[in-house]
């Protein structure tokens, strides 16, 4: 199961409370304070981890509950601070606190069909980022603090503070160099798998990839380069038609878009309709995606009517880059590479 936007909620561990204490023995009736001080809670910390895809782990578990510090201890011991909480995230993860304090609380808020306003926290993007969303309590302090020349047996003492709680949204947006746009069926996924490593199902039905799957492109010059291939794009997406906003905020973070078309119309698709329609959705989602850099590969130049379709097609966009390719037969890849090396091949750390 694929998650990539989730709900959670987190608690910080409270802080220890500091004790009232007085050293007592045999020969030393008056030992003075030696109440100890409370142990700070554990923080609630996120993590990024590239070797975590999605969000499966809080959508199956979603509450983070750090443990709380302990309580002071007579002669002057100090209470085991509580362990914190880390929960692993994928690069590419957002992080939105919501302004419920509780679950519950949120959960009427969608309900009341009001708009919940979330603040942006935190864009983790790199290997072992951390982000505390939950500060741990502090732990009081026991009488051994408080005393003094003129106050010989203080009995003061504080609290440990509370740690802090509240909801958050994760939404993961998938990083790549190049994302591949396109209609179901388009042949995206046989095109990932030809260019790199990655190997998503592949069949002869729309909507075979239910999520985004990224491959690692690596060149001869010790460059590479991530692909994404994006599940097939519908008329209406912008609007989450289909699963719309399930697959188009993964296009979000490309430097370079690689529109898919079949070119040979095998699925009784216009491709020039097809390549005005994604333009169209994709400025609809977010119009600063319309700016992005971007070319039209032409795919099944293997079947008949694709080098008509792409004549024609030609005529109608001739200020398009287009690469023609077929990535059943593996006709045309080398061009893309190079293309890809060119653009956005990075070199290998």
């Amino acid at each position: 199961m694929f998650v990539d936007h989730t709900r959670i909620y987190a608690k910080a561990g409270n802080g220890g409370n500091g004790v009232v204490s007085f050293r007592r023995e045999k020969y030393v009736p008056r030992g003075g304070p030696d109440g100890g001080d409370g142990a700070q809670g554990g923080d609630v910390i996120l993590r990024v981890d590239g070797h975590t895809d999605n969000l499966r782990a809080f959508h199956y578990n979603p509450r983070m509950v750090a443990k709380d510090g302990g309580h002071g201890q007579s002669w002057k011991r100090h209470g085991k601070n509580g362990k914190p909480v880390v929960g692993k995230v994928p690069p590419g993860t957002l992080v939105y606190r919501s302004p419920a304090r509780t679950v519950t609380e949120a959960v009427e808020m969608e309900r009341s069909g009001a708009g919940v306003d979330l603040e942006l926290v935190a864009d983790l993007t790199s290997e072992g980022d951390e982000l505390v969303i939950c500060k741990a309590g502090e732990g009081g302090k026991g009488n051994w603090q408080f005393r003094s020349s003129t106050n010989r047996t203080p009995e003061e003492f504080t609290l440990g503070t509370e740690g802090t709680e509240g909801v958050f949204y994760l939404e993961l947006r998938r990083i790549a160099d190049a994302g591949m746009v396109g209609f179901p069926n388009a042949g995206k996924s046989t095109l990932t798998t030809k260019l790199s490593a990655a190997r998503p199902k592949i069949a002869s039905y729309p909507f075979t990839t239910l999520n985004p799957m990224v491959g690692v492109v690596e060149f001869d010059d010790f460059k590479r380069c991530t692909i994404a291939d994006i599940p097939g794009i519908i008329e209406g997406a912008h609007k989450n038609r289909g699963l719309g906003h399930e697959f188009l905020r993964h296009i979000t973070r490309c430097g370079l878009l690689l529109f898919v078309v079949d070119m040979a119309g095998s699925e009784c698709r216009d491709p020039i309709s097809d390549i005005e329609t994604l333009r169209k959705e994709i400025k609809l989602y977010d119009p600063e995606l319309s700016k992005l850099d971007w070319l039209v590969v032409a795919n099944k130049m293997d079947l008949d009517e694709a080098e008509e379709n792409l004549t024609q097609f030609r005529q109608r966009f001739p200020k398009v880059e287009i690469i023609s390719v077929s990535a059943k037969l593996e006709e045309g890849l080398g061009a893309l590479r190079g293309l890809l090396c060119e653009r956005v091949g990075k070199r290998n750390q």
